[in-house]
């Protein structure tokens, strides 16, 4: 990186502004589009967690991270971390029992999400407006009326009463059809890590097709049953660049290999593609790896990993916080990339939003050396929790996403496919952050947490 101080001292005069160093190398756009022409294919069947597909996903990283000369991570024999998990599925036949009310899944709701075991409490109504400002007791069932057209607030909505007490969450308001849509098509048990307990993954959730007779204060049950799984795996694949200075850390940069798989059809399309969320991502990992070591060897250790089974509760990125190649405390900085293959109409032009962007000082310093990062305009989305980074960021870790379009119209849709991506904005995207990674990698700097920007695990 000498090469830069001409560039940098030249800037200094004429601008009076920090350094950016010259680009040095160059993303090829057809480099992006042949990683999106297979990750986002009909034949990968939406790279469902915890799936065969998924598997494929995480090989065919395996290999283009072998093709780029990095190596395996310590302590590891291959590029690819396996953690089993336990898959329940549901019969499709819950109930939602309240006083003489009897409601019936399919016929009377959708249930949305759900762990395994029964859900009793008592029941509160809400209107959703009301809902930030209201005291949920601990252990209520919550039915939320007048949801609007948003799904993604009304979903988000129910994970806030979920975070805040509530046992269950019943939704009921207009506009609420393409739900079960949003997440696949199905129910979605909350799979889990075979090492965890499995209440992590318990949440419930369902929409009511119809006004139902309920009544404030009764006493509600939700009832599931459940069906037997064959035991299953997620898939991490990892690939290490050594650094020359074994005291000056580990960079890790991340992104998820998996999506929805196949699910309820739309327009007669059930393949749940994932281009953008987070093929996009998983290609920025494989391109920033790309680029990194076709350099010299940065002073600090590179780790690449994109996870698996992000979209059934992060749980590649809790297996690799619980298993990782290198102690935590010894990773620098974590950036993970998510959905960036559109550009946001909130951000100015070719700039990522950078979640928690005022958590750390590791957004604007990267700012300052040239990538195209800036404060995410959607804080009551709370992206900042909703992605691998936060696994991180609970154990210490400054950990943060970049991503593109926070509320892309082909969210959990199939037509988030290669038609919808904006592959110059991906690969401009993608190109704004090879310098200043490759400086985050060879400098000194050391990311820290601004005050009361580190997240506490609950």
């Amino acid at each position: 990186m000498s090469g830069c101080r001409g560039a940098a001292l030249a800037a200094l005069l004429l601008a009076g502004s920090l350094p950016v160093c010259a680009q040095s190398w160059t993303v090829k756009p057809e480099w992006v589009k042949a990683h999106e022409d297979f990750l986002a294919s009909d034949v990968m069947h939406g790279r469902g967690s915890a799936t065969r597909d998924e598997e494929i996903t995480a090989t065919y990283v395996a290999s283009e991270f072998e093709a780029y000369g990095l190596g395996f991570a310590p302590g590891m024999s291959g590029y690819l971390q396996s953690a089993p998990i336990v898959a329940p599925s549901l019969d499709g036949h819950a109930t939602i029992a309240a006083g003489s009310v009897k409601l019936e899944e399919q016929k009377d709701f959708d249930l949305l999400a759900s762990g395994t075991e029964p859900v009793s409490g008592e029941l509160q109504v809400l209107a959703f407006a009301e809902v930030r400002k209201a005291k949920v007791a601990h252990g209520a069932v919550v039915l939320l009326h007048g949801v609007p057209d948003d799904l993604s607030a009304a979903y988000n909505a129910a994970h806030w009463l979920r975070h805040n007490g509530a046992a269950a969450v019943l939704l009921e308001g207009e506009g609420l059809d393409d739900f079960l849509v949003q997440l696949g098509g199905k129910t979605q048990t909350g799979i889990w890590l075979a090492e965890e307990k499995p209440e992590r993954a318990a949440m419930t959730l369902a929409v009511l097709k119809h006004p139902a007779a309920l009544t404030a204060g009764d006493p509600l049950t939700v009832t599931v049953k459940e069906q037997t799984s064959e035991p299953r795996h997620t898939f991490n694949a990892i690939g290490y660049l050594q650094g020359t200075d074994p005291s000056a850390g580990t960079l890790l940069l991340t992104a998820h290999l998996d999506h929805l798989g196949v699910g309820r059809p739309v327009d007669g399309d059930a393949i749940y593609n994932g281009a953008n969320d987070d093929a996009a991502g998983t290609t920025a990992v494989l391109e920033l790896a790309h680029a990194l070591t076709s350099g010299p060897r940065p002073r600090r250790s590179v780790l690449f990993v994109c996870y698996g089974s992000e979209e059934a509760g992060e749980l590649g990125s809790l297996y690799f916080g619980a298993h990782p190649p290198v102690p935590l405390k010894q990773i620098v900085a974590n950036l993970e990339f998510e959905m960036i293959g559109n550009q946001d109409p909130k951000m100015p032009k070719g700039v990522l939003l950078l979640t928690g962007y005022d958590r750390s000082n590791l957004g604007p310093t990267l700012k300052e050396h040239g990538a195209l990062v800036g404060p995410d305009p959607y804080p009551e989305e709370h992206f900042f929790e909703r992605s691998d980074n936060y696994q991180l960021a609970l154990k210490g870790v400054v950990a943060h996403t970049a991503a593109g379009w926070g509320t892309v119209p082909t969210y959990h849709r199939p037509d988030d496919d290669l038609a919808h991506l904006d592959l110059p904005f991906m690969t401009q995207a993608i190109q704004s952050l090879v310098e200043p990674v490759r400086w985050l990698a060879t400098s000194d700097f050391v990311p820290k947490w601004n005050a009361g920007g580190k997240p506490e695990d609950k």
